[in-house]
This record gives C-alpha cells, structure tokens and sequence, in this order.
C-alpha cells in the first residue's frame, strides 16, 4: 500500500505539471504531495530535509542561470543572434536551419536548455517569419537541441548538475568527456531532423527586410564568457557552479537597476521560485517512491559494466524511463539505483539517455512541454504525429551514436 501511495502520488505530481489544470503552477502538487509524504510516514523528516539539502546548490544554481539568461535577453543577446541568423542564412531554409542548430547548441550548453526554449525560440520563430521560411524545421531543432544538446556541459541541464557529483569529475573533466557523444548526437541529430523536415526545408524563401539587426551586446557577451570560464577555474577549487552563475547574473543585474531596465520584482519572476520549489518538492517525492520499491526494480534492470552493451543498455531504460516519468525524476531514480560509488561511464550513459531521450515524447522533459506552450503563444503547430517521427528519425540513433562515443572515451 505505501508503495502504491508513493507512485500515485508521483502520478499526480507529474500530470499536474504536464497538464498545468486551470494554470495551476508545477508545485501545486508537488508541495502537498512532499507533505503526504511525511504526514503518512513515507519518508522521515530527516530523509526528507537530506533530499532538500542535496538538491539545494543544484535549485539554487537553476535559480541563478534563469536569471542570468533573462539579464542577457534585456540586453539585447538574442535579438543580436536573431539578426545574425536572418543575415547569414541569406534567404536559404537549408543554412537557416544549420545555424539555428549551432545557435540552440550554444546557448544549450553555456545558458542552459530553458534559455534556448523561453529565450532562443521565439527569437528563432520571428527569424523564420521575417524570410517568409516554413518555422516547422527551426522551431524543432530549438527542442531537439534543448533536449541533446545538453551534454557538453554540467551546467547545460539540472539533470547534469543533480547527476555531476556522481561522476567524480570536475568540470573540465566532464566536458572532455562527454564532447565527443556530444558531437556524435549533434550530427545524427542534424541528418535525422534534415531528412525529417526535407520537404519544408525545399521551400524557398526570402532576404531579410529589416536590415542588420540589433548589435552585439559586447558588456552581456563579455559577461557571459567570463561566467562560462568561472564555471571551468571554479571547479577543481571546489567552489560550487551556484556562486559562479550568481557572481555573473549579478554583474548583469547591477547594471541593469542602475539603468532602470529591469526592477527587482523581474529578476525575482525570472528566477521562476515556483519552479525551483517543485524541483524540491518532486526530489521529496521521488525520494519516497525510491525507498519503497522503485529503486530497486530500476536497478534489477540496470546493465553491469562499462562495456559498449552495457552502457548501451542503461542509456536505453533511461531514455524509456525519461519519457515514462519524465527525466527530472528519472535522474533521481537512477542515481539512487546505481547506489553510492557509481563508475562514471555508467552515470555519462545514464545522463545520455535520460537528455536524448526525452526528444521521442512530448512528456519526457519539462523543457519540451515549455517549448510546446511558446509556440502555441505564437500559433506555430506542433503536431504529436511530427513530433514522434522526427523523435523516432533522431532518439534510437542518438543512443547509438552517443553511446558508441562514450565508451571510445572511457
């Protein structure tokens, strides 16, 4: 009965995040939910607060790296990029394409995957009306890349940062790692979505009509590489990434207050404390379905070794747990079922799967169903049928690839 309790309410949690019922916010559930948890003795208090406390640094820096993402959107980065896109793409949906691919892989990695659905995409979709292209390619590559193009960095996805310790690495560590998955699933992901969306990519479309665009925003891109290289030097020091990402959305911040481009009350929004909530309240949740019972049976079904096969194999349940579960807490079940001293191909194959896979399913990943809403904002469609084709184009190959990848390095 405890079991079953633990894995409805985990259900409950999960839809109402997805469905977001009357536009109730994610921790609606999630906060009643952790404390059911505790009211009826599925986690003790002090399992509870350790849960919390773990999952602290990794909110916190979640937190930060929104906030610091707004500030460069204030300051005019991805209006920069938008113009930069339209004017290198010269009226060519083929090289529009390849660009948003690169754009969303780099603000993926150095901002995180919710900078490029909240910031980069609709910047994407007003590129793609502005040459009169088809926004279908674009707009998905933006998603797929959210998702895939999370694995170079720790600080790319709150996946990497719950799963970062685990490795054993530092932050250079990981990214030399993980570059060479990262580059194989970007080139499958670049085929497969090419010959996904051949058609409308055949199209023809037309010059940019307003001109150059905005300028580089030198000071925010300044800020931003700095930040970049204080996550790589802060690392082997011990410092956590939070402080970093704190340090530079507060350079940012300090200049936009003084200019009066920003107020408070929009750096606290930015920061979505909502959001970070629930994160807490799903690790309490989660933390109870895993003690009674689900860690065990993820774990019964978790390959030994870091053989190709074997890493394969857990990159695969992963990628099915992500989308069953969603990869938030499908990180969390499978950290605990690889147990206290996991070998680092194992959590890397793990972390692949559960960032790769959510591109097969709408509900693999909050980022896709945040992307969904921008677009449906902007009335740009995003059939479930386009969806799963260009997933099951891209998803199986990438675990493949990104796999076969990282058993080369490790």
């Amino acid at each position: 009965m405890s079991t079953a309790l633990a894995v409805g309410l985990l259900a409950v949690v999960l839809v109402v995040a997805v469905t977001r019922p009357r536009g109730l916010p994610e921790a609606a559930a999630a906060v009643p939910a952790a404390a059911v948890v505790l009211a009826v003795g599925l986690l003790t208090p002090a399992a509870a607060w350790d849960e919390v406390r773990e999952l602290g640094p990794t909110v916190g820096f979640l937190a930060a790296v929104l906030v610091l993402a707004h500030l460069a959107d204030a300051e005019g980065v991805f209006r920069w990029a938008g113009g930069v896109l339209a004017r290198r793409s010269h009226g060519r949906p083929q090289r529009l394409f390849a660009l948003v691919v690169v754009a969303a892989a780099l603000t993926t990695a150095v901002l995180s995957l919710d900078a490029t659905v909240v910031l980069l995409t609709p910047v994407v979709l007003d590129t793609v009306r502005r040459l009169g292209a088809r926004p279908a390619p674009p707009a998905f590559a933006c998603a797929h890349l959210a998702n895939s193009g999370s694995l170079l960095l720790p600080v790319a996805n709150l996946t990497n940062l719950l799963a970062f310790r685990a490795t054993g690495l530092d932050f250079l560590g990981f990214a030399a790692l993980m570059l060479l998955p990262q580059l194989a699933v970007l080139v499958v992901e670049y085929v497969g979505l090419r010959l996904t969306f051949r058609r409308e990519l055949a199209e023809p479309a037309g010059p940019d009509e307003e001109g150059q665009g905005a300028p580089l925003p030198r000071f925010a891109v300044g800020v931003l590489a700095a930040t970049l290289a204080g996550f790589a030097m802060a690392s082997p020091l011990g410092v956590e990434p939070v402080w970093v990402a704190v340090a530079g959305a507060a350079v940012l911040a300090v200049r936009a207050l003084a200019a009066q481009e920003t107020g408070v009350r929009d750096l606290v929004t930015a920061a979505s404390p909502g959001f970070c909530v629930f994160v807490l309240g799903l690790g309490v949740v989660v933390a109870a379905v895993t003690e009674r019972g689900l860690g065990d049976v993820v774990a019964a079904l978790l390959p030994a070794g870091t053989s190709f096969p074997a890493l394969l194999g857990l990159a695969v349940v992963a990628a099915l747990l992500a989308n069953l579960v969603n990869n938030l807490p499908a990180t969390l079940v499978l950290l605990a079922a690889l147990g206290p001293t996991p070998a680092t191909g194992a959590v890397l194959a793990m972390l692949i799967g559960v960032n790769v896979g959510p591109n097969l399913t709408p509900v693999g990943s909050l980022a896709t169903l945040l992307w969904r809403r921008v677009l449906a904002v902007r009335g740009v469609p995003a059939p479930l049928g386009t969806f799963t084709l260009a997933g099951l184009a891209t998803v199986p190959a990438c675990l493949v690839a990104g796999t076969a990848a990282l058993a080369l390095v490790v």
